[in-house]
């Protein structure tokens, strides 16, 4: 089946996030401390921060494709967006302690960072750029919001590093006297954090309330539903999102004198195609409606 392929890649992906971020918080870590750069070490944090992250999202994948039961007729995958709240959670809270710390740091005299914290930046950039690339790819094939998360924590970490790779540089180019720029950095990747919180949150936000945002799906549906032999048109068509699937209601307008019998099997016909055609959609509720 192709939700349990796609559910495959997404825990894959969140594999592949678990990795590198425990890699890099070492790194660091390691490179922060011994380089005098506080931007760095706010950096760490939010990458331990991610490990916890990417594990609440692999927690909520591997509950997300557990089958229907009696209990859950539409399936697990509402656990996706509520994970998605965690993991905004870890991130609102990641930005709240490294301003705290900036705030403090900048008050605080201390040494200027060390050179070589501007190389081990670059490579950040450049691996966690690369890291978003991967995940967001997987998130959009897969259809999963957890996985957007998690990819976007990869985009932010990337610009909180970008961010103290400025002002390192501006700490070593203007010397003595701007030993906290990297801190002012780090200050302003918090800014940054929040508003990426803010953007991950919103769509999980609408998918727990059914908000109508899938428009290029119901044209698809509507497309497949006129290739179907005795269909003549679609009229209503809602659809919630849960998990990596699409729950669809659909009316669809058929000739008035058919038998009930006729209209059963034309109802059983357009579900088996819409899953054929569109593997992301996982139950259907057809309404057959009278043509005038």
């Amino acid at each position: 089946m192709k939700l349990t392929a796609d559910t495959q890649k997404a825990i894959n992906a969140t594999y592949f996030s678990i990795v590198g971020n425990t890699v890099l918080a070492i790194l660091k870590w390691f490179a922060g401390f011994f380089g005098n750069s506080y931007a760095l070490i706010a950096d760490a944090i939010e990458s331990t921060a991610d490990i916890f992250a990417s594990l609440l999202v692999l927690f909520g994948l591997n509950y997300a494709k557990r089958p229907a039961d009696e209990n859950h007729p539409y399936g697990h995958g509402r656990i996706e967006p509520l994970i998605t709240f965690l993991v905004v959670g870890f991130l609102i809270f990641s930005a709240v302690y490294i301003a705290h710390e900036s705030i403090i740091n900048i008050q605080t005299p201390h040494q200027l960072p060390r050179p070589f914290t501007l190389y081990v930046l670059g490579g950040i950039i450049i691996w966690k750029e690369i890291s978003y690339r991967i995940v967001i790819k997987q998130s959009k094939l897969t259809n999963s919001s957890s996985l957007k998360a998690d990819a976007w924590h990869h985009r932010s970490d990337a610009i909180t590093s970008i961010a103290a790779f400025v002002g390192i540089s501006i700490a070593l180019l203007l010397g003595k006297g701007y030993e906290a720029a990297d801190d002012w950095a780090a200050l302003f990747a918090s800014g940054f954090i929040l508003y990426n919180s803010y953007l991950i949150f919103r769509p999980a936000l609408g998918e727990i309330m059914d908000e109508h945002v899938y428009d290029d799906v119901i044209e698809s549906i509507r497309t497949v539903a006129l290739d179907v032999h005795g269909i003549i048109a679609t009229e209503k068509c809602f659809i919630r999102k849960a998990g990596m699937q699409y729950h669809v209601d659909l009316h669809a307008i058929v000739d008035g004198t058919i038998s009930v019998k006729q209209g059963h099997d034309l109802s059983h016909a357009l579900k088996d195609a819409l899953k054929e055609k569109i593997p992301q959609i996982g139950h259907v509720l057809i309404h057959i409606e009278p043509a005038d």
